[in-house]
């Protein structure tokens, strides 16, 4: 493998949480909230919010279960992904309440993908494969759904939203591949069909850049790709440490800065990608 894009004096420990209270207990979920904060959730199930400079904590809510993938909608409800309930829950920006979203059918419920434009709520399930599988849907006001892509698939895991709106990318850990899924001018699902392979070892979460490339980044080892069809897959960013990059789950992007959460600690990382052309964005 040829060397990382980016040295890792690119990469800070945006928030150390491992004493404050609340921690940040082995973060795997992270979103950027519009007015800059970030947010990420818990193995303990609570849902924070750091400031926009990194200086302090708050916890907004919580389920009492295991936080996995949160996804911001347009007027700030934070859904997240629970794993001890088998369920997605919903942090209402208006009343700052977290109740139960909808659960029928998911068991493991891993990241949520809002696409408002269609009202729908898109969820990972990440179990073994099997022909129940794949990728949940619900309804973005009443939670009812249920599974909308059956092609079975090795551990639905991480998605991002095709920059056209057309389609999902998703992270199959267990291949380890990155699949698409075009979603029909019916509502209905496409033909599920790998477009990257061979993302070793254990590929988690992803993200577009404005560029249009595609950042993915492993939970084993800690390391972040950039893929562009024609190039191919290259080395990002990697802690062969894994202390600033600690076994990164899902990340996200603010401006010129990459957030990752760290399932490894106790901790929020920043990545500065001004040196790498068409990383960054408004």
């Amino acid at each position: 493998m040829a060397k990382p894009l980016l040295d890792m004096s690119a990469a800070r420990v945006f928030f150390d949480g491992i004493f404050t209270d609340p921690r940040v207990a082995h973060p795997e979920g992270v979103a950027v909230h519009r007015d800059g904060s970030i947010w990420c959730g818990t193995e303990t199930g609570d849902l924070l919010r750091l400031a926009a400079d990194g200086g302090s904590v708050e916890r907004m809510g919580g389920t009492d279960g295991f936080l996995l993938g949160i996804a911001f909608d347009s007027a700030g409800n934070c859904f997240a992904c629970d794993l001890r309930h088998a369920a997605i829950f919903r942090w209402d920006a208006a009343t700052g309440r977290m109740e139960r979203f909808a659960s029928s059918g998911i068991r493991v419920p891993n990241y949520p993908i809002v696409d408002e434009a269609r009202g729908w709520l898109f969820v990972s399930d990440s179990v073994g494969e099997d022909n129940r599988s794949g990728i949940f849907r619900y309804d973005l006001k009443t939670g009812e759904g249920g599974l909308w892509c059956r092609d079975a698939m090795s551990f639905a895991n991480g998605m991002a939203m095709a920059p056209n709106g057309n389609g999902l990318y998703v992270v199959e850990s267990n291949a380890p591949c990155i699949s698409h899924v075009p979603i029909l001018a019916d509502g209905k699902a496409g033909v599920r069909q790998v477009v990257v392979e061979d993302v070793r070892n254990v590929p988690d979460g992803l993200a577009f850049a404005p560029d249009g490339s595609l950042l993915i980044s492993c939970y084993e080892p800690s390391r972040i790709y950039r893929w562009r069809k024609e190039q191919g897959l290259e080395v990002l960013i990697e802690d062969p440490a894994a202390t600033t990059l600690a076994h990164p789950t899902n990340i996200a992007f603010k401006g010129d800065k990459l957030y990752t959460a760290n399932l490894g600690r106790w901790h929020i990382t920043e990545i500065d990608l001004a040196a790498i052309a068409g990383l960054s964005g408004a």
